[in-house]
């Protein structure tokens, strides 16, 4: 129920509306967005850096329908690819394709990212660029360019791709991502799917995340699990402990601003921890879908917003 609340005000334009422009919106952006500029992500990212935590750079948008704006968001990404470089950041950057134009026009968004995964492939070390996953009308779309840009050799394991547990055909797509060496990051999903493309209980989205958890941490690729469920992470450090899994062969993820006690608990524990740090304006459907990821976050988010 409150799953499927969260996820219709994340596709309300007037709520939308007003939220980005109050002051309580400003609360929120500052306690779970990195600021509006590149040069506030990147702050962000030293800060987080020194304290031992890798980043993962988003800049918020999707669904945009004009040209211009996909060519923006575009510059934004190379911009962030080469200050990660020029300031020997621990940071790698993370794009949706409708935010690259995918509505506007497909080859515009797939000459965007491909030039992006070019740069951060070109880069001394090589960086890295993942494609998130949307609603379900863009899973193949998402997954056939991961694998085209993947199979040039130049790009190897520079680009990869997210894996929504929620869906029925999660498993189906890990076996094809892990056949080409393609590096996942694993969540649970926060988008509105009909039962018969996705799990609905929270019971079936966990013991399918825990699955396909298992697979990934034999798998012998580096991946990346995208969780606050603290009962999942710690089947994943008893699950890599029993089978000999290094700690630096895969990491946790978590966002900017939910759970810094456990980020740092993971570190100093000698886990890796990447924080997913959004930056933007458009931080309102980015933190709905957060909110129906994990419904009792919503309580989290309020006991933060009023703490002086």
């Amino acid at each position: 129920m409150l799953r499927a609340l969260f996820i219709s005000l994340s596709e309300s334009r007037s709520l939308r509306n007003v939220a980005e422009k109050s002051s309580l919106g400003q609360r929120i952006s500052g306690r779970f967005v990195a600021g509006t500029q590149v040069d506030n992500a990147l702050n962000v990212t030293r800060a987080l850096n020194r304290a031992g935590l890798s980043v993962s750079i988003d800049n918020l948008g999707e669904n945009i329908n004009n040209a211009n704006e996909a060519r923006h968001s575009a510059e934004l990404y190379r911009q962030l690819l080469s200050e990660i470089s020029a300031r020997g950041l621990n940071a790698n950057v993370s794009l949706k394709l409708t935010h690259m134009g995918l509505d506007v026009d497909p080859q515009l968004a797939y000459d965007n990212v491909t030039a992006l995964v070019a740069q951060a492939a070109a880069m001394q070390p090589k960086n890295f660029v993942r494609v998130d996953m949307e609603g379900s009308a863009y899973t193949q779309r998402t997954l056939d360019l991961v694998h085209e840009l993947h199979r040039k050799p130049e790009n190897h394991g520079c680009v990869g791709a997210v894996i929504q547990s929620y869906m029925r055909r999660a498993e189906a797509d890990v076996a094809s991502l892990l056949n080409d060496g393609i590096r996942i990051r694993l969540c649970k999903g926060a988008y509105q799917e009909p039962p018969e493309i996705a799990y609905q209980s929270k019971a079936e989205v966990d013991s399918n995340y825990v699955r396909l958890m298992k697979i990934l941490l034999k798998s012998g690729i580096y991946h990346g699990l995208a969780t606050h469920d603290e009962c999942i992470i710690r089947g994943a450090m008893a699950f890599a402990t029993r089978e000999n899994v290094a700690r630096d062969a895969f990491e946790f993820q978590m966002l900017y601003g939910i759970r810094r006690d456990l980020q740092q608990s993971l570190v100093r524990d000698g886990w890796r921890m990447r924080v997913y740090v959004p930056f933007g304006t458009e931080w309102y459907p980015y933190l709905m879908r957060r909110l129906a990821e994990r419904p009792a976050n919503a309580l989290f988010v309020a006991r933060n917003l009023f703490r002086k």
